[in-house]
């Protein structure tokens, strides 16, 4: 059966990994064909009996490297099962800090991507160089594995995949999609803790609603991420409006 998108997660906890996307969103578009994530046990492609997929590390040092062959007997076989190289991606403290704007590329540009999860000191180098093509990190912090790495990125890409929301709203209206932090939220009930809804928001006036939540999208970014902030464009009329707004009401307290 043919998928709109196809993820295969390389890993020593398929059944962790598995459980975790097969839930809510993810899991009723996997119920309805739009994606599908397969997850693949490493241990299941090693030629001993002791299904090792670790060593000592050449030159020494401490703890040990997940070996070649069982990570390329295991990637050979999805690439040989899909009839195509399949773009690969190793989840790693070294690679590139992944952005939403990787999570469009990658749904964008591939309809099949293979994620391969490392463990211990990482992996052998030489997997790397013959198998892989890009390192994607979540940022500058290390992990024990690369379990969470490939369930956000696989999570960023299929949510993506049309079908899979309700509405292409329910992301280009989210932070980071273009550039921008996300507005504030607020659902029932009207006051909680003697703290009030915005009026605004209850006034049906819906022109009136997004003027304001672009006014708080673009305050909140400026406050809490000002590198995005330097980044975006606000030279149209309406945003420069907005702008001339904020100053006056800053001024004024």
């Amino acid at each position: 059966m043919d998928f709109r998108y196809h993820i295969h997660i390389m890993t020593l906890f398929p059944d962790v990994v598995g459980d975790m996307l097969c839930e809510s969103i993810l899991g009723r578009a996997q119920e309805r064909d739009i994606i599908r994530v397969d997850c693949h046990q490493i241990r299941d492609y090693t030629l001993n009996k002791q299904r090792q997929v670790d060593d000592y590390p050449y030159g020494g040092g401490h703890g040990a490297v997940m070996q070649a062959d069982p990570l390329y007997q295991c990637w050979k076989h999805i690439c040989d099962e899909a009839g195509e190289k399949i773009h690969t991606i190793y989840l790693s403290p070294v690679g590139k800090v992944f952005k939403q704007a990787d999570a469009k590329r990658l749904q964008r540009d591939y309809h099949n991507l293979i994620l391969v999860c490392g463990h211990y000191e990482g992996i052998d180098e030489r997997f790397i160089e013959e198998c892989v093509d890009e390192e994607i990190s979540l940022g500058d912090f290390v992990l024990t594995g690369g379990e969470i790495p490939a369930m956000a990125v696989a999570d960023a890409v299929c949510r993506l995949v049309p079908g899979v929301l309700s509405d292409a709203a329910c992301f280009t209206d989210e932070s980071h999609w273009d550039g921008l932090l996300e507005y504030p939220q607020y659902s029932r009930p009207e006051v909680w803790h003697e703290k009030r809804v915005p009026p605004i928001l209850l006034s049906g006036h819906h022109a009136n609603i997004a003027k304001w939540r672009r006014k708080q999208a673009i305050l909140r970014t400026r406050d809490r991420r000002p590198d995005m902030y330097k980044k975006l464009d606000l030279s149209s009329k309406a945003d420069q409006k907005l702008l001339k707004e904020i100053a006056a009401e800053e001024s004024e307290t």
